[in-house]
């Protein structure tokens, strides 16, 4: 596993992490997201949320958490294979799966200089954003690409699937 995807994580290493970062004076932008399939709505989302600082950050939702809340049969992709591709993307930097169904504690950890929504949440919706509004923290939300989603992408393939 590269060393830059924290599948497992404690609150010491994320703090070791984090501090590291910090000592460099970088400025962490904190995103997360299940991210199943990976289409250009997301990498666009990840560039822009990367160019507003020197580290991005991505809590990963894990496979356990995705069940909580997703539609039954997902994740279509496990939580390993999705953390690698986004590794792969040239704006994220490091990921970092969690559990729970929101990613509260783990903001409350990283504590990012810039915590990044899609813009389709209103900023009372996004989970942290009080948090990092607490310590001088940003709260950004960026605009999505229209037609571009998970969603969008099974649909098509269902239709195509029946015709």
């Amino acid at each position: 596993m590269p060393d830059n995807i924290y599948m497992t994580y404690s609150a010491k290493s994320i703090g070791e992490l984090v501090e590291g970062l910090r000592r460099r004076k970088n400025t962490i932008v904190f995103t997360n997201g299940v991210f199943d399939i990976l289409h250009y709505g997301h990498v666009d989302y990840l560039a822009k949320a990367k160019a507003l600082g020197d580290i991005l950050i991505v809590g990963l939702n894990s496979d356990a958490s995705v069940r909580k809340f997703k539609s039954a049969g997902r994740p279509y992709q496990t939580d390993i294979d999705r953390a690698r591709i986004l590794t792969e993307l040239r704006s994220v930097d490091y990921v970092i799966r969690f559990d729970e169904e929101t990613p509260a504690r783990l903001i409350e950890m990283v504590k990012p200089d810039i915590l990044v929504k899609g813009a389709d949440y209103k900023i009372s919706e996004i989970v942290g954003a009080e948090f990092v509004k607490s310590y001088g923290g940003k709260v950004k939300r960026i605009k999505l690409n229209p037609g571009r989603s998970t969603t969008d992408i099974v649909r098509k393939i269902q239709k195509t699937k029946k015709k």
